[in-house]
């Protein structure tokens, strides 16, 4: 009777999708962000200013709120509040967080989902303020103003030789809309992130499933003209962060929609990067996977984080016994060695070295970037909460 019982209890955990956690060194990255935060607010104490990298003289480089990279610190900020219950982590969001405000007027980006959903969508997640959500509401509305139907997207930039361009990073708007239209009622929201998502999903991966990072459309016909890139390697080539927007965009596609044909892929695209990480010792990506000078490339340990977040999720989607979890840790464990994660009182400040933000333009090679920061904390938010977790 005990060896059948045993059988049985054997079956359900394998026809269950629970997952146990490998160890990661959470406590190490916490006690790290709070000083290191700590002491960058003590510093720097003008809160309409947000970090953003190292200029190429090893000083803090710091934008105005209209910068796409505003909204992660004070996402940051709401991270580790939510992780130690902290009031002080609260108070800090609060003070950052609210100097992104005007940008809920601004229709000349499509990056409001990085400055605001990350700040005003954590911190209404967490207090649930009312005021945050009005000015969220009509940041959605601006948003919405850049989407046009002839082309079925959301138009990315207004500047370059592109007729109408849309990125890869484009896909990390979509939860913004989402939740927009939940929140307001307007299924409007919906129906453009759908959209946006469909044109994507048509043109935006190469048969092996390595992505394009940008797509230039015709903005009458509504074709695509171009697949592109302009920050990876080549037009043939996959750029790291850019695959792992699309492993992030996909998940998330899939959490609103429930629509398996995103799950899918999702999956393509997750086991595609996993690929080439695998072929890394310490499986943090090269900042483009075919760099020429690959194992001298620098590394990008921003794809790593936003990577490892999305993963963590989908491996709540995609059934028993798929390695998501697992290879979440991997990339968890080497991004907090000594290798990749700063001392306190360095780095200026941030949690992690060696991300690349523009290789071809020679800009922030080998730097810390603030959202790999933010990702590395939603990562470890996600990983501690792994059983209960829910979005």
């Amino acid at each position: 009777m005990k060896f059948i019982l045993i059988i049985l209890l054997s079956c359900l955990a394998l026809g269950s999708d629970a997952q146990t956690p490998d160890a990661i060194p959470a406590q190490k990255v916490i006690k790290l962000a709070e000083l290191q935060y700590q002491a960058y607010i003590e510093k720097y104490t003008n809160s309409n200013q947000y970090p953003r990298s190292t200029n190429p003289d090893g000083s803090l480089y710091t934008t105005g709120s209209g910068q796409w990279t505003s909204g992660f610190f004070p996402g940051s900020l709401w991270y580790l509040y939510r992780i130690t219950n902290k009031t002080q982590w609260r108070q800090a969001a609060e003070k950052w967080t609210q100097g992104i405000e005007s940008q809920k007027s601004n229709t000349s980006t499509h990056d409001l989902g990085f400055m605001l959903y990350n700040s005003f969508g954590n911190g209404l997640k967490l207090t649930n303020n009312q005021t945050y959500k009005n000015i969220l509401l009509q940041g959605a509305n601006s948003l919405a103003t850049r989407f046009h139907p002839e082309v079925g997207a959301i138009k990315s930039w207004d500047f370059g030789s592109y007729s109408y361009p849309v990125i890869v990073d484009n896909l990390m708007n979509l939860e913004y809309l989402f939740w927009a239209a939940k929140a307001s009622g307007n299924a409007a929201f919906y129906k453009i992130a759908e959209a946006h998502a469909n044109t994507d999903l048509k043109d935006r991966f190469r048969a092996d499933n390595s992505s394009y990072h940008v797509l230039d459309y015709d903005p009458v016909a509504g074709i695509v003209l171009r697949k592109l890139t302009a920050q990876g390697y080549a037009n043939s080539s996959c750029w790291a962060r850019g695959q792992a927007w699309g492993i992030y965009g996909y998940t998330v596609l899939y959490r609103e929609t429930k629509n398996i044909k995103y799950l899918e892929q999702a999956k393509k695209a997750a086991d595609y990067f996993l690929s080439q990480t695998d072929k890394i010792a310490d499986h943090i990506p090269y900042w483009d996977f075919q760099a020429p000078d690959i194992p001298s490339a620098p590394r990008d340990a921003s794809s790593a984080a936003i990577a490892a977040s999305a993963l963590i999720e989908l491996s709540k989607y995609a059934g028993t016994n798929n390695p998501y979890l697992s290879k979440a840790a991997q990339l968890i464990n080497s991004l907090c060695s000594d290798k990749y994660l700063a001392k306190a009182g360095a780095n200026n400040y941030f949690l992690l070295m060696h991300s690349t933000g523009n290789m071809p333009s020679k800009s922030e090679v080998d730097v810390p970037e603030v959202y790999a920061d933010y990702y590395l904390l939603e990562a470890i938010w996600r990983y501690q909460n792994y059983a209960t977790l829910s979005f």
